[in-house]
């Protein structure tokens, strides 16, 4: 099952969760509260966002430290150079990153972590994982690790200014083995009653500053998909190689409060195009009572090897419910989120 607000903020408290020192040199904890809440401001209702610490490398190559293996060794192998993000970096597109993160783990024996880009930074087209010592895998950390985390970062489409603080990632822990409780397909909405069906990125656009949000002019960057560039009668998308789009679901989406979803692909041989980035959905997206009405999945889209038609309403991902250990305190939007109610969003980085 998977671990509520209120049960991390207690892995917080209890040590197996360390976090970065706040800016004036003293730890960010649960004084750090926003609204009133007492709760760290990185805390969502069944996750934690993950922040950048202040060392960052160049690195030749993605790599996996494997069984018994230090990720230190990987930087001593493969990294250009080291930069430091206490006064913002230009992260380049086409290059990796490998970066250390804020938070540290000493999970108990009972527990595991799964990590996944936060939303915001899927819909930038910045490809993100992470992993820890003696990682075999991206994104899974395993039962009662302990150590410190790293984040590899690949700007695809934009160039992003970051500074130590960001948050790209975010954090879920687990109590024994995945065990779905539901599932919910997710198809693509391209039907002929709209205008603008989704968005295709601009190459060689200016940079996006992390914290500059609403603070980019959206058609700088992005141009708008209308129906008379869709093929067909029934209405489709011909989808560009290694073009990268912002799509939204056919189908409604939400999340109970006591559950968590993620997105998953349906087939890795659907077509030429991979469906999702980022993938987590929090308990209450979508939910009325937490303002979410009528919310979408938001699809991030690149197109690969060769031109590929995407129709109204093609499958393209499913979403895998799993039950939390409890309830949590405060659900999605309940303190304002830039995604509840959702249609078609682009990241909350760009203004109309």
């Amino acid at each position: 099952m998977i671990l509520p607000s209120q049960q991390i903020a207690a892995l917080i408290e209890g040590g197996h969760v360390r976090m970065p020192d706040a800016p004036d040199g003293g730890p960010v904890g649960l004084s750090m509260g926003q609204d009133g809440t007492g709760l760290p401001p990185t805390l969502q209702p069944a996750s934690l966002d993950l922040t950048l610490g202040r060392r960052a490398y160049r690195m030749r190559a993605s790599f996996l430290p494997g069984a018994g293996g230090r990720v230190a060794d990987g930087i001593d192998a493969l990294c250009l150079h080291e930069i430091d993000l206490d006064a913002g970096a230009v992260l380049e597109t086409g290059c990796i990153y490998l970066i250390e993160l804020g938070e540290a783990l000493n999970l108990p024996e009972t527990l595991s972590a799964v990590t996944n880009p936060k939303s915001s930074t899927g819909r930038l087209d910045v490809f993100a994982r992470a992993i820890g010592e003696a990682s075999d895998r991206f994104d899974a950390l395993p039962a009662g690790y302990e150590g410190p985390l790293w984040l590899e970062v690949a700007p695809r489409t934009f160039p992003i200014l970051a500074r130590t603080g960001d948050r790209l990632s975010q954090i879920r822990f687990r109590e024994g083995a995945m065990k779905p409780v539901g599932h919910q397909t997710v198809s693509v909405d391209l039907s002929s009653d709209k205008d603008i069906v989704g968005y295709r990125a601009r190459r060689h656009s200016g940079l996006v500053d992390l914290r500059g949000v609403g603070a980019h002019a959206a058609l700088d960057y992005w141009e708008p998909v209308r129906l008379t560039e869709m093929a067909g009668e029934k209405g489709g998308l011909i989808l560009e190689p290694e073009e990268f789009y912002i799509l939204a679901s056919r189908e409604a989406v939400e999340i109970p409060v006591d559950q968590a979803a993620e997105m998953a692909p349906i087939d890795t041989e659907i077509g030429e195009f991979r469906a999702h980035y980022a993938g987590f959905f929090d308990p209450g997206f979508g939910v009325a009572a937490a303002g979410g009405s009528g919310s979408r999945a938001v699809l991030e889209v690149r197109g690969r090897d060769v031109p590929f038609l995407l129709s109204h309403g093609q499958p393209v991902a499913h979403l895998v419910f799993e039950q939390l250990s409890a309830t949590p305190t405060s659900l999605y939007g309940a303190h304002g989120s830039s995604y509840q109610a959702q249609g078609l969003r682009l990241s909350k980085h760009f203004a109309a």
